[in-house]
């Protein structure tokens, strides 16, 4: 009996020493399967990860009955500023800004680090070379839950500053109405901040996403596991 206590104490040492060895070698337990979702000990997940996880997963539905002025009228001045969308994004992301009216309407700027190709594109009012982008676009979110949203609802959603942004005109209409499976900024450095602007974007409309738009998203942030979400006035680039 003591030889037989004395083989299983020696035996549970060893175990001790190997599990040791492995704790030292790679910092996790046996079952220990973390990656990288928040759970299980992997790298946690930040903000906009997280809001990836939580949006709806399926299918697109039909474009169907999908046209613009179902969204209103472009660039309706919904925080009754007294000035239009399009040029308080203007005056937001630009530098550099004269304004014509010495009040709203942008005379002249300089996108100096256009998000969608990191270059700089001189904007002057009348002979523009720059979109205000809907991150996510107006087509793709009704096919996503929009064309379900009161007319009000979707007006807020075309006009909201968190889902606008100035960019590259010539770049931006090769985007259509593109996804993150479909279309990225050429400019990698920017897709981690895209690809989390779609995510606050979709999380906030509770707006769904497909399969492959869901592993592209995810995809991404996983190059910036720790990317936060931004805010509505927190510039483009």
């Amino acid at each position: 009996m003591r030889e037989r206590f004395a083989i299983a104490g020696w035996a549970g040492k060893g175990a001790a020493v190997a599990l040791a060895a492995l704790l030292s070698v790679t910092g996790c337990l046996p079952e220990d399967k973390g990656g990288g979702d928040g759970h299980g000990g992997g790298t946690p997940s930040g903000p906009a990860m997280s809001a990836v996880a939580s949006l709806t997963v399926k299918g697109r539905a039909p474009k169907t009955g999908y046209e613009r002025a179902a969204f209103g009228s472009p660039w309706t001045d919904t925080d009754d500023n007294h000035c239009d969308t399009r040029d308080d994004i203007l005056r937001r992301d630009l530098t550099g800004v004269r304004l014509r009216d010495g009040r709203c309407a942008v005379a002249s700027g300089s996108l100096t680090d256009d998000p969608y190709t990191g270059g700089s594109v001189r904007f002057v009012r009348g002979h523009s070379k720059i979109d205000i982008d809907h991150v996510v676009a107006l087509s793709d979110a009704w096919q996503k839950g929009a064309r379900a949203w009161d007319r009000g609802k979707r007006v807020a959603f075309a006009n909201d500053p968190l889902n606008l942004i100035a960019v590259d005109a010539g770049t931006n209409r090769s985007k259509g109405d593109g996804d993150a499976a479909t279309w990225l900024p050429p400019n990698k450095g920017y897709r981690c901040k895209y690809v989390a602007r779609q995510a606050a974007v979709k999380k906030k409309y509770e707006l769904w996403v497909t399969p492959p738009e869901r592993d592209a998203m995810k995809r991404v942030l996983g190059t910036c596991p720790g990317a936060e979400l931004p805010s509505p006035s927190e510039r483009g680039s």
